[in-house]
Protein backbone atom coordinates (compact mmCIF):
# COMPACT_ATOMS: atom_id res chain seq x y z
CA UNK A 1 0.00 0.00 0.00
CA UNK A 2 1.54 3.12 -0.88
CA UNK A 3 0.98 7.11 0.40
CA UNK A 4 -0.91 9.35 -1.24
CA UNK A 5 0.74 12.02 -2.10
CA UNK A 6 -0.57 14.93 -4.76
CA UNK A 7 2.86 16.86 -5.68
CA UNK A 8 6.05 14.87 -6.36
CA UNK A 9 9.40 17.37 -6.39
CA UNK A 10 12.49 16.21 -7.46
CA UNK A 11 16.07 17.70 -6.27
CA UNK A 12 19.17 17.10 -8.53
CA UNK A 13 22.47 16.27 -7.20
CA UNK A 14 23.94 19.66 -7.68
CA UNK A 15 20.48 21.28 -5.86
CA UNK A 16 21.68 20.92 -2.14
CA UNK A 17 20.23 23.58 -0.72
CA UNK A 18 18.25 23.27 2.75
CA UNK A 19 17.05 26.90 2.79
CA UNK A 20 15.14 26.99 -0.74
CA UNK A 21 11.46 28.28 -0.69
CA UNK A 22 10.69 24.85 -0.88
CA UNK A 23 11.25 23.67 2.45
CA UNK A 24 10.29 26.61 4.42
CA UNK A 25 7.25 24.52 5.92
CA UNK A 26 5.83 21.34 5.81
CA UNK A 27 2.73 19.68 3.36
CA UNK A 28 1.83 16.08 4.08
CA UNK A 29 0.72 16.63 0.13
CA UNK A 30 4.43 16.86 -1.15
CA UNK A 31 6.94 13.90 -1.49
CA UNK A 32 10.91 14.61 -2.47
CA UNK A 33 12.87 12.97 -4.51
CA UNK A 34 16.20 12.61 -4.71
CA UNK A 35 17.59 9.96 -7.13
CA UNK A 36 21.33 8.29 -7.44
CA UNK A 37 21.53 7.13 -10.96
CA UNK A 38 23.87 5.86 -13.81
CA UNK A 39 22.35 8.29 -15.96
CA UNK A 40 24.37 10.85 -14.42
CA UNK A 41 27.09 8.46 -12.99
CA UNK A 42 28.32 7.40 -16.38
CA UNK A 43 27.37 10.44 -19.46
CA UNK A 44 30.84 11.42 -18.44
CA UNK A 45 33.65 9.26 -17.10
CA UNK A 46 33.99 11.04 -13.36
CA UNK A 47 36.39 10.94 -10.59
CA UNK A 48 35.22 8.52 -8.02
CA UNK A 49 35.78 11.69 -5.70
CA UNK A 50 33.11 13.20 -7.12
CA UNK A 51 30.81 10.29 -7.55
CA UNK A 52 30.86 9.47 -3.77
CA UNK A 53 30.98 13.24 -2.44
CA UNK A 54 27.76 13.96 -4.45
CA UNK A 55 26.01 10.80 -3.40
CA UNK A 56 26.90 11.25 0.03
CA UNK A 57 26.08 14.99 0.11
CA UNK A 58 22.56 13.56 -1.48
CA UNK A 59 21.94 11.34 1.65
CA UNK A 60 22.82 14.26 4.09
CA UNK A 61 20.49 16.29 2.54
CA UNK A 62 17.70 13.38 2.64
CA UNK A 63 18.37 13.02 6.31
CA UNK A 64 18.02 16.64 6.72
CA UNK A 65 14.81 17.19 5.44
CA UNK A 66 13.13 13.79 7.39
CA UNK A 67 14.18 15.40 10.48
CA UNK A 68 12.54 18.97 9.63
CA UNK A 69 9.33 16.86 9.03
CA UNK A 70 9.46 16.79 5.03
CA UNK A 71 8.62 13.32 3.04
CA UNK A 72 10.97 11.95 1.38
CA UNK A 73 11.61 8.97 -1.36
CA UNK A 74 15.22 8.16 -1.97
CA UNK A 75 16.22 6.00 -4.76
CA UNK A 76 19.71 4.95 -3.82
CA UNK A 77 21.81 3.28 -6.53
CA UNK A 78 21.16 0.21 -5.51
CA UNK A 79 17.59 0.53 -5.02
CA UNK A 80 15.53 -2.28 -6.81
CA UNK A 81 13.11 0.35 -7.99
CA UNK A 82 15.94 2.30 -9.52
CA UNK A 83 15.64 2.43 -12.90
CA UNK A 84 19.01 4.16 -13.41
CA UNK A 85 17.13 7.19 -15.59
CA UNK A 86 15.64 10.84 -14.33
CA UNK A 87 12.30 10.45 -16.61
CA UNK A 88 11.89 6.37 -15.92
CA UNK A 89 12.11 7.24 -12.47
CA UNK A 90 10.27 10.07 -12.32
CA UNK A 91 7.07 7.83 -14.38
CA UNK A 92 7.37 4.76 -11.99
CA UNK A 93 7.21 7.36 -8.55
CA UNK A 94 4.73 9.34 -10.06
CA UNK A 95 2.65 6.34 -10.48
CA UNK A 96 3.59 4.55 -7.38
CA UNK A 97 2.88 7.26 -5.55
CA UNK A 98 -0.76 8.45 -7.65
CA UNK A 99 0.92 11.93 -7.92
CA UNK A 100 -0.77 14.44 -9.82
CA UNK A 101 1.81 16.99 -10.34
CA UNK A 102 5.85 17.09 -10.61
CA UNK A 103 7.80 19.95 -9.96
CA UNK A 104 11.27 21.11 -10.30
CA UNK A 105 14.20 23.19 -9.88
CA UNK A 106 15.74 24.75 -13.01
CA UNK A 107 18.89 22.34 -14.05
CA UNK A 108 22.14 24.10 -14.85
CA UNK A 109 23.17 21.91 -17.33
CA UNK A 110 21.47 22.15 -20.73
CA UNK A 111 20.73 18.50 -21.23
CA UNK A 112 18.86 18.26 -18.05
CA UNK A 113 16.81 21.07 -18.46
CA UNK A 114 16.27 19.78 -22.19
CA UNK A 115 15.27 16.02 -21.08
CA UNK A 116 12.91 17.55 -18.44
CA UNK A 117 11.63 19.90 -20.28
CA UNK A 118 10.84 17.79 -23.08
CA UNK A 119 9.45 14.63 -21.09
CA UNK A 120 7.21 16.99 -19.48
CA UNK A 121 5.88 18.30 -22.43
CA UNK A 122 4.63 14.63 -23.10
CA UNK A 123 2.62 14.28 -19.75
CA UNK A 124 -0.61 15.38 -18.71
CA UNK A 125 -1.41 17.59 -15.67
CA UNK A 126 0.64 19.88 -13.76
CA UNK A 127 4.56 20.04 -14.63
CA UNK A 128 6.04 22.89 -12.83
CA UNK A 129 9.46 24.25 -13.22
CA UNK A 130 10.96 26.75 -10.53
CA UNK A 131 14.05 28.90 -9.71
CA UNK A 132 16.85 27.83 -8.21
CA UNK A 133 17.25 30.65 -5.89
CA UNK A 134 20.79 30.72 -5.94
CA UNK A 135 22.55 33.02 -8.76
CA UNK A 136 22.57 36.45 -8.87
CA UNK A 137 21.42 37.19 -12.37
CA UNK A 138 19.07 34.90 -14.50
CA UNK A 139 19.91 32.49 -17.00
CA UNK A 140 19.67 34.97 -20.03
CA UNK A 141 20.92 38.27 -18.20
CA UNK A 142 24.00 38.13 -19.28
CA UNK A 143 23.37 37.58 -22.80
CA UNK A 144 21.07 40.49 -22.76
CA UNK A 145 24.29 42.82 -21.25
CA UNK A 146 25.83 42.25 -24.29
CA UNK A 147 23.67 42.04 -26.71
CA UNK A 148 24.52 45.22 -28.74
CA UNK A 149 28.49 44.30 -28.69
CA UNK A 150 30.81 42.24 -30.31
CA UNK A 151 32.74 40.59 -27.55
CA UNK A 152 31.46 39.59 -24.27
CA UNK A 153 34.28 41.04 -21.81
CA UNK A 154 33.90 39.85 -18.23
CA UNK A 155 35.29 43.20 -16.60
CA UNK A 156 32.15 45.08 -18.23
CA UNK A 157 29.89 42.24 -16.90
CA UNK A 158 31.59 42.18 -13.59
CA UNK A 159 31.68 46.24 -13.20
CA UNK A 160 28.15 46.19 -13.97
CA UNK A 161 27.53 43.43 -11.16
CA UNK A 162 29.50 45.33 -8.38
CA UNK A 163 27.41 48.60 -9.11
CA UNK A 164 23.69 46.75 -8.96
CA UNK A 165 24.40 44.72 -6.09
CA UNK A 166 26.71 47.52 -4.23
CA UNK A 167 29.22 45.12 -3.37
CA UNK A 168 33.17 46.82 -2.79
CA UNK A 169 31.57 50.33 -3.54
CA UNK A 170 32.64 53.73 -1.94
CA UNK A 171 29.57 55.29 -3.71
CA UNK A 172 26.39 54.60 -6.39
CA UNK A 173 29.23 54.20 -9.05
CA UNK A 174 32.53 54.70 -7.43
CA UNK A 175 34.44 51.84 -6.68
CA UNK A 176 36.15 51.19 -3.06
CA UNK A 177 39.71 52.05 -3.41
CA UNK A 178 39.59 53.82 -6.49
CA UNK A 179 39.90 51.04 -9.25
CA UNK A 180 37.45 47.89 -9.98
CA UNK A 181 40.08 45.04 -10.44
CA UNK A 182 43.39 44.49 -8.16
CA UNK A 183 44.73 41.33 -10.61
CA UNK A 184 48.11 42.51 -11.52
CA UNK A 185 48.88 43.05 -7.55
CA UNK A 186 47.89 39.33 -7.49
CA UNK A 187 50.75 37.38 -9.17
CA UNK A 188 53.24 37.11 -6.67
CA UNK A 189 54.93 32.87 -6.18
CA UNK A 190 55.48 31.38 -3.10
CA UNK A 191 58.28 30.55 -2.05
CA UNK A 192 57.26 28.82 2.06
CA UNK A 193 56.43 31.83 3.54
CA UNK A 194 53.67 32.36 4.87
CA UNK A 195 52.96 28.74 5.58
CA UNK A 196 50.09 27.32 4.15
CA UNK A 197 46.82 27.14 6.14
CA UNK A 198 45.68 23.92 7.93
CA UNK A 199 43.21 22.15 6.15
CA UNK A 200 39.73 23.02 7.77
CA UNK A 201 38.09 20.16 5.88
CA UNK A 202 35.78 17.09 7.74
CA UNK A 203 37.05 13.77 7.12
CA UNK A 204 34.68 11.25 6.48
CA UNK A 205 34.29 7.83 6.42
CA UNK A 206 31.98 6.38 3.37
CA UNK A 207 33.67 3.18 2.56
CA UNK A 208 30.41 1.16 2.73
CA UNK A 209 28.92 4.04 0.18
CA UNK A 210 31.93 3.32 -2.01
CA UNK A 211 31.53 -0.55 -1.95
CA UNK A 212 27.20 0.16 -3.10
CA UNK A 213 28.34 2.29 -6.01
CA UNK A 214 31.96 -0.16 -7.21
CA UNK A 215 29.15 -3.20 -6.85
CA UNK A 216 26.48 -1.02 -8.29
CA UNK A 217 28.98 -1.21 -11.71
CA UNK A 218 29.60 2.12 -11.33
CA UNK A 219 32.84 3.22 -13.09
CA UNK A 220 35.31 5.86 -12.01
CA UNK A 221 39.09 7.41 -11.74
CA UNK A 222 41.23 8.71 -9.66
CA UNK A 223 41.45 8.32 -5.99
CA UNK A 224 38.32 8.01 -4.07
CA UNK A 225 39.37 8.00 -0.95
CA UNK A 226 36.96 6.79 0.67
CA UNK A 227 37.60 6.20 4.30
CA UNK A 228 38.75 9.86 4.57
CA UNK A 229 36.36 11.91 2.45
CA UNK A 230 37.31 15.37 2.52
CA UNK A 231 34.31 17.20 1.07
CA UNK A 232 31.73 19.14 3.15
CA UNK A 233 28.72 17.27 2.86
CA UNK A 234 26.03 19.41 4.20
CA UNK A 235 25.60 23.57 4.66
CA UNK A 236 27.25 23.18 8.34
CA UNK A 237 30.11 22.02 7.36
CA UNK A 238 30.61 24.28 4.09
CA UNK A 239 29.94 27.03 6.59
CA UNK A 240 32.87 25.99 8.87
CA UNK A 241 34.87 25.51 6.26
CA UNK A 242 33.82 29.23 4.77
CA UNK A 243 35.05 30.64 8.22
CA UNK A 244 38.31 28.94 8.04
CA UNK A 245 39.34 30.65 5.22
CA UNK A 246 38.05 34.03 5.52
CA UNK A 247 39.64 33.64 9.19
CA UNK A 248 42.92 32.46 8.13
CA UNK A 249 43.82 32.09 4.24
CA UNK A 250 41.51 34.82 2.56
CA UNK A 251 44.10 37.59 3.67
CA UNK A 252 46.79 36.00 1.85
CA UNK A 253 44.76 34.98 -1.29
CA UNK A 254 45.19 37.75 -3.15
CA UNK A 255 49.44 37.74 -3.12
CA UNK A 256 49.36 33.91 -4.15
CA UNK A 257 45.97 33.05 -6.11
CA UNK A 258 48.21 32.44 -9.18
CA UNK A 259 51.26 30.40 -7.35
CA UNK A 260 51.90 26.63 -7.91
CA UNK A 261 54.42 24.65 -5.55
CA UNK A 262 55.06 21.10 -5.25
CA UNK A 263 54.72 21.45 -1.44
CA UNK A 264 51.73 23.14 -0.92
CA UNK A 265 48.41 22.16 -2.98
CA UNK A 266 45.92 23.95 -1.32
CA UNK A 267 47.56 27.19 -0.50
CA UNK A 268 45.21 30.00 0.09
CA UNK A 269 42.65 28.58 -1.92
CA UNK A 270 38.58 28.68 -0.03
CA UNK A 271 38.23 24.96 -1.83
CA UNK A 272 34.85 26.38 -1.50
CA UNK A 273 33.45 25.86 -5.29
CA UNK A 274 32.26 22.50 -4.37
CA UNK A 275 29.93 23.79 -1.88
CA UNK A 276 28.83 26.30 -4.30
CA UNK A 277 28.28 24.71 -7.26
CA UNK A 278 25.93 21.97 -5.08
CA UNK A 279 24.28 24.78 -3.69
CA UNK A 280 24.99 24.03 -0.03
CA UNK A 281 26.31 27.58 0.27
CA UNK A 282 24.88 30.68 -1.37
CA UNK A 283 26.94 33.42 -3.38
CA UNK A 284 25.58 36.54 -1.21
CA UNK A 285 26.63 35.13 1.53
CA UNK A 286 30.07 34.37 0.74
CA UNK A 287 30.85 37.45 -0.78
CA UNK A 288 29.61 39.35 1.61
CA UNK A 289 31.70 37.62 4.00
CA UNK A 290 34.54 38.05 2.22
CA UNK A 291 33.47 41.89 2.14
CA UNK A 292 32.83 42.15 5.62
CA UNK A 293 36.66 41.08 6.37
CA UNK A 294 37.77 43.51 4.32
CA UNK A 295 36.19 46.56 6.20
CA UNK A 296 37.03 45.16 9.69
CA UNK A 297 40.51 45.38 8.56
CA UNK A 298 40.88 41.53 8.57
CA UNK A 299 42.22 41.05 4.55
CA UNK A 300 43.42 43.31 1.87
CA UNK A 301 41.56 45.20 -0.99
CA UNK A 302 43.45 43.69 -3.31
CA UNK A 303 42.86 39.42 -1.90
CA UNK A 304 39.06 40.55 -1.12
CA UNK A 305 38.29 41.89 -4.81
CA UNK A 306 40.24 38.97 -6.22
CA UNK A 307 38.23 36.62 -4.29
CA UNK A 308 34.79 38.35 -5.13
CA UNK A 309 35.77 38.84 -9.21
CA UNK A 310 35.70 34.73 -8.88
CA UNK A 311 32.23 34.87 -7.97
CA UNK A 312 30.51 37.45 -8.56
CA UNK A 313 31.80 38.57 -11.71
CA UNK A 314 33.56 35.14 -13.48
CA UNK A 315 30.76 32.37 -11.85
CA UNK A 316 28.03 34.23 -13.04
CA UNK A 317 29.51 35.65 -16.30
CA UNK A 318 30.48 31.82 -17.77
CA UNK A 319 26.82 30.51 -16.73
CA UNK A 320 25.77 33.53 -18.93
CA UNK A 321 27.96 32.40 -21.55
CA UNK A 322 26.93 28.94 -21.58
CA UNK A 323 23.42 29.45 -21.96
CA UNK A 324 23.41 31.85 -24.83
CA UNK A 325 25.62 29.16 -26.60
CA UNK A 326 23.82 26.26 -25.89
CA UNK A 327 23.20 23.56 -27.68
CA UNK A 328 26.51 23.25 -29.49
CA UNK A 329 28.97 25.07 -27.66
CA UNK A 330 30.92 21.72 -26.77
CA UNK A 331 31.42 21.23 -30.63
CA UNK A 332 33.43 24.53 -30.58
CA UNK A 333 36.91 24.00 -32.72
CA UNK A 334 38.19 26.95 -33.82
CA UNK A 335 41.61 25.24 -34.70
CA UNK A 336 40.42 22.44 -35.99
CA UNK A 337 42.71 20.25 -33.09
CA UNK A 338 41.54 17.01 -33.10
CA UNK A 339 44.67 14.59 -31.36
CA UNK A 340 43.63 12.42 -28.46
CA UNK A 341 44.71 13.45 -24.73
CA UNK A 342 48.16 11.36 -24.23
CA UNK A 343 47.92 8.47 -21.79
CA UNK A 344 49.08 9.98 -18.58
CA UNK A 345 46.02 12.47 -18.40
CA UNK A 346 44.96 9.48 -16.90
CA UNK A 347 47.73 8.47 -14.40
CA UNK A 348 50.02 11.73 -14.02
CA UNK A 349 53.26 9.59 -15.49
CA UNK A 350 54.86 12.15 -17.81
CA UNK A 351 58.51 13.73 -17.02
CA UNK A 352 56.91 17.09 -17.66
CA UNK A 353 57.14 17.94 -13.69
CA UNK A 354 54.28 20.61 -13.88
CA UNK A 355 52.04 18.32 -16.03
CA UNK A 356 53.00 15.22 -13.60
CA UNK A 357 52.12 17.56 -10.37
CA UNK A 358 49.43 18.83 -11.31
CA UNK A 359 47.56 15.73 -12.92
CA UNK A 360 48.76 13.40 -10.09
CA UNK A 361 46.87 16.33 -7.61
CA UNK A 362 44.00 16.34 -9.81
CA UNK A 363 43.88 12.37 -9.91
CA UNK A 364 44.49 12.39 -5.88
CA UNK A 365 42.11 15.40 -5.09
CA UNK A 366 39.83 16.01 -7.65
CA UNK A 367 40.72 19.62 -7.60
CA UNK A 368 42.99 21.56 -8.70
CA UNK A 369 43.36 25.88 -9.03
CA UNK A 370 42.84 27.85 -12.07
CA UNK A 371 46.39 28.26 -13.20
CA UNK A 372 47.03 24.82 -12.88
CA UNK A 373 43.63 24.57 -15.25
CA UNK A 374 44.49 27.13 -17.11
CA UNK A 375 47.82 27.67 -17.48
CA UNK A 376 49.52 23.64 -17.08
CA UNK A 377 47.20 21.65 -18.39
CA UNK A 378 44.98 23.83 -20.48
CA UNK A 379 48.33 25.31 -22.17
CA UNK A 380 49.77 22.39 -23.02
CA UNK A 381 46.59 20.88 -24.51
CA UNK A 382 46.11 24.18 -26.70
CA UNK A 383 50.15 24.05 -27.75
CA UNK A 384 49.94 20.10 -28.51
CA UNK A 385 46.35 20.34 -30.80
CA UNK A 386 44.50 18.44 -28.38
CA UNK A 387 40.79 17.44 -29.31
CA UNK A 388 38.75 20.49 -27.22
CA UNK A 389 35.93 18.14 -26.83
CA UNK A 390 37.84 15.37 -25.25
CA UNK A 391 39.98 18.03 -22.85
CA UNK A 392 36.35 19.42 -21.97
CA UNK A 393 35.00 15.91 -21.21
CA UNK A 394 38.28 15.58 -19.21
CA UNK A 395 37.73 18.90 -17.26
CA UNK A 396 34.14 17.79 -16.84
CA UNK A 397 34.87 14.22 -15.26
CA UNK A 398 38.00 15.09 -13.21
CA UNK A 399 37.14 18.08 -11.12
CA UNK A 400 34.92 17.95 -7.72
CA UNK A 401 33.09 21.54 -8.67
CA UNK A 402 32.77 20.64 -12.56
CA UNK A 403 29.78 21.09 -13.37
CA UNK A 404 29.31 21.67 -17.00
CA UNK A 405 27.66 25.26 -16.70
CA UNK A 406 30.69 26.16 -15.49
CA UNK A 407 33.27 24.15 -16.80
CA UNK A 408 32.48 24.60 -20.52
CA UNK A 409 32.95 27.85 -20.85
CA UNK A 410 36.09 27.65 -18.83
CA UNK A 411 37.55 24.52 -21.13
CA UNK A 412 36.48 25.69 -24.66
CA UNK A 413 36.51 29.34 -24.30
CA UNK A 414 38.78 30.71 -21.82
CA UNK A 415 41.28 27.45 -22.20
CA UNK A 416 41.06 25.99 -25.77
CA UNK A 417 40.30 29.17 -27.76
CA UNK A 418 37.92 27.20 -29.62
CA UNK A 419 35.23 29.44 -29.62
CA UNK A 420 37.51 31.79 -31.65
CA UNK A 421 37.51 34.59 -28.88
CA UNK A 422 33.86 35.10 -27.78
CA UNK A 423 35.03 34.58 -24.57
CA UNK A 424 38.56 35.23 -24.15
CA UNK A 425 40.34 38.45 -25.74
CA UNK A 426 44.05 35.96 -26.62
CA UNK A 427 44.78 31.90 -26.12
CA UNK A 428 45.96 31.64 -22.67
CA UNK A 429 49.51 30.08 -23.73
CA UNK A 430 52.93 30.60 -22.85
CA UNK A 431 56.32 29.32 -22.49
CA UNK A 432 58.29 27.26 -19.68
CA UNK A 433 59.15 30.65 -18.33
CA UNK A 434 55.95 31.43 -16.95
CA UNK A 435 55.25 28.39 -15.19
CA UNK A 436 59.09 28.82 -13.56
CA UNK A 437 58.04 32.87 -12.32
CA UNK A 438 54.71 31.17 -10.59
CA UNK A 439 55.62 28.06 -9.25
CA UNK A 440 58.43 25.54 -7.93
CA UNK A 441 57.72 23.00 -10.78
CA UNK A 442 60.76 23.46 -12.99
CA UNK A 443 63.07 22.82 -10.10
CA UNK A 444 64.46 18.98 -10.69
CA UNK A 445 62.61 18.60 -13.45
CA UNK A 446 63.67 15.85 -16.32
CA UNK A 447 63.85 19.01 -18.96
CA UNK A 448 65.61 21.82 -19.18
CA UNK A 449 63.30 25.20 -18.77
CA UNK A 450 65.70 27.69 -20.68
CA UNK A 451 66.21 25.06 -23.56
CA UNK A 452 64.18 25.29 -27.30
CA UNK A 453 65.51 22.60 -29.04
CA UNK A 454 67.11 19.09 -28.05
CA UNK A 455 66.49 16.13 -26.32
CA UNK A 456 66.26 17.54 -22.62
CA UNK A 457 64.38 20.95 -23.92
CA UNK A 458 61.30 21.87 -22.19
CA UNK A 459 58.61 20.58 -24.62
CA UNK A 460 56.40 23.84 -23.77
CA UNK A 461 59.01 26.14 -25.24
CA UNK A 462 58.95 24.52 -29.01
CA UNK A 463 55.43 23.88 -28.62
CA UNK A 464 54.78 27.70 -27.29
CA UNK A 465 56.59 29.12 -30.88
CA UNK A 466 55.05 26.36 -33.55
CA UNK A 467 51.60 27.18 -32.06
CA UNK A 468 52.04 30.94 -32.84
CA UNK A 469 53.78 30.30 -36.16
CA UNK A 470 51.58 28.05 -37.13
CA UNK A 471 48.55 30.25 -36.42
CA UNK A 472 49.89 33.39 -37.74
CA UNK A 473 46.92 33.72 -40.19
CA UNK A 474 43.91 34.23 -37.44
CA UNK A 475 46.30 35.27 -34.74
CA UNK A 476 48.99 38.06 -36.19
CA UNK A 477 46.88 41.09 -35.84
CA UNK A 478 45.28 40.31 -32.35
CA UNK A 479 46.59 43.47 -30.25
CA UNK A 480 47.21 41.18 -27.05
CA UNK A 481 49.66 39.26 -28.60
CA UNK A 482 51.79 41.67 -30.85
CA UNK A 483 54.60 41.11 -29.06
CA UNK A 484 55.05 37.18 -29.67
CA UNK A 485 54.97 37.90 -33.68
CA UNK A 486 57.50 40.89 -33.20
CA UNK A 487 59.79 38.23 -31.64
CA UNK A 488 58.76 35.82 -33.99
CA UNK A 489 60.01 38.15 -36.96
CA UNK A 490 63.07 38.15 -35.21
CA UNK A 491 64.16 34.79 -35.79
CA UNK A 492 65.81 34.07 -39.00
CA UNK A 493 64.37 30.85 -40.71
CA UNK A 494 67.07 28.32 -39.78
CA UNK A 495 65.71 29.17 -35.88
CA UNK A 496 61.87 28.86 -36.87
CA UNK A 497 62.92 25.54 -38.84
CA UNK A 498 64.40 24.04 -35.55
CA UNK A 499 61.67 24.74 -33.26
CA UNK A 500 59.43 23.46 -35.90
CA UNK A 501 61.53 20.40 -36.66
CA UNK A 502 61.39 19.67 -32.78
CA UNK A 503 57.72 20.19 -32.51
CA UNK A 504 56.93 17.62 -34.99
CA UNK A 505 58.76 15.42 -32.97
CA UNK A 506 56.93 16.19 -29.65
CA UNK A 507 53.92 16.18 -31.19
CA UNK A 508 54.49 12.70 -33.25
CA UNK A 509 54.65 10.89 -29.32
CA UNK A 510 53.23 12.71 -26.84
CA UNK A 511 52.44 9.43 -24.90
CA UNK A 512 56.74 9.59 -24.09
CA UNK A 513 56.89 12.99 -22.73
Amino acid sequence: MTTRVNTIRLILGDQLNVRHRWFSETDDAIIYVLMEVRQETDYVHHHAQKILAIFAAMRDMARQLREAGHKVDYLAIDDPRNLQSIPANIDALMLQHDAVAFEYQAPDEWRLDEQLYQHGRSKPGHWLMVDSDHFYTTRNQVADIFAARKQWLMEFFYRQMRVEHQVLMESAKQPVGGQWNYDHDNRKPWRGVPAEPRDPRTSHDHSALWRTIVDAGVNSFGNPQADRLPWALNRDEALQQLDAFIDGALPHFGDFQDAMSANAWRLFHSLLSFALNVKMLNPREVVARAEAAYHAGHAPLAAVEGFIRQILGWREYVRGVYWANMPGYAEKNFFGHARPLPRWFWDGKTKMNCLSQSITQSLEQAHAHHIQRLMVIGNFALLAGLDPAEVHQWYLGIYIDAFEWVELPNTVGMSQFADGGLLATKPYVSSAAYIDRMSDYCKGCHYDKKARIGERACPFNALYWDFYQRNTATLARNPRIGMAYRQLEKMDAAAIGQFQQQARKLLQDLDSL
